[in-house]
């Protein structure tokens, strides 16, 4: 499953790499926003700068080695993410999921840990339903940023958007930037590549 496809009328196949959190200073730095972190991480790598674009993001287009990539915050709110997602899906004509990386917080996994998924289930994750439900398939690829379960149920939201402590705060800027290692290392290889490197961490 590389990344490599034939270009067809001179231009590659772009990848999609679209992190996703809530627009505003509000949720700037909040564990539901540590995929929009990782975009911004990857776009200084790259030195690119994130722009407004048409469809409801942020965007930059660049590229990594000989890959053509765009990469996406979206400006919607976490819920409606694929609003952003569907239409730059469509307009830069990527219609492979395995085209298409969301970057997300995951309450699944301790604070830290990084791991990577290729479809499957959403874990009641309301930006990837939302994804879902536009790109109309489960099958893109998730870098998944842990950010620990919330004491019970009720604190979800709570827990997802208020400040964190700086203890662990750091532990999840390390986990950025292996979440970024482990974007360039899908794009240059493939996911299920990345996912042997990464997922036994």
């Amino acid at each position: 499953m590389g990344f490599r496809s034939e270009p067809r009328s001179g231009d590659m196949q772009r990848i999609l790499i679209v992190g996703l959190g809530n627009p505003g200073k509000r949720y700037a730095r909040t564990r539901h926003n540590v995929g929009t972190d990782a975009i911004e991480v990857l776009a200084k790598r790259l030195n690119v700068s994130l722009k407004v674009g048409r469809d409801r993001a942020h965007i930059a287009e660049a590229r990594m080695g000989n890959q053509g990539v765009v990469l996406v915050v979206p400006t919607t709110y976490m819920n409606e993410s694929g609003e952003a997602v569907g239409p730059l899906a469509r307009r830069y004509k990527v219609t492979n999921p395995a085209h298409i990386i969301i970057v997300q917080d995951e309450l699944d996994l301790e604070p830290g840990v990084v791991r990577i998924k290729i479809g499957g289930g959403l874990a009641g994750h309301n930006g990837l339903k939302s994804v879902s439900q536009h790109l109309k398939t489960d099958d893109y690829v998730r870098v998944r940023i842990g950010v620990g379960k919330p004491s019970s149920k009720e604190h979800g939201a709570d827990h997802v958007l208020s400040s964190i402590p700086a203890a662990e705060r750091k532990i999840l800027d390390v986990a950025i930037e292996v979440a970024v290692d482990a974007i360039e290392r899908i794009v240059a290889a493939d996911a299920q590549t990345a996912m042997q490197e990464f997922n036994g961490r």
